[in-house]
């Protein structure tokens, strides 16, 4: 008899039993597209970017990816007057976190 996925599995294969490409049965050109739009993304900022953006991040209160996640996503960059924002951020890490415990 097989078993019931977990509450939190995906519905996919086991990572460790497939054999066939990264992509599935999915269409290959979409798949590499993503990867390499994600890749160029988050390709490392310089290291003035990169400390800037840890400061003003610490001074939300949020996190390095949290603040970065913002830029790239919306275009905005955060200040202390977006508190709604900021705020919806905090939310929803807490949202994340509680999720991952079930």
């Amino acid at each position: 008899m097989a078993r019931r996925p977990k509450r939190s599995h995906n519905g996919g294969p086991p990572l460790y039993d497939y054999n066939g490409p990264p992509w599935g049965e999915g269409d290959a050109y979409i798949f590499l597209a993503w990867q390499a739009a994600h890749a160029k993304a988050w390709k490392a900022p310089s290291h003035d970017v990169m400390l800037m953006r840890m400061d003003k991040a610490e001074r939300l209160g949020l996190t390095y990816e949290e603040y970065t996640l913002e830029i790239l996503e919306r275009g905005l960059h955060l200040q202390a007057k977006d508190i709604d924002r900021i705020a919806a951020i905090k939310a929803s890490r807490r949202r994340r976190r509680a999720s991952r415990l079930d």
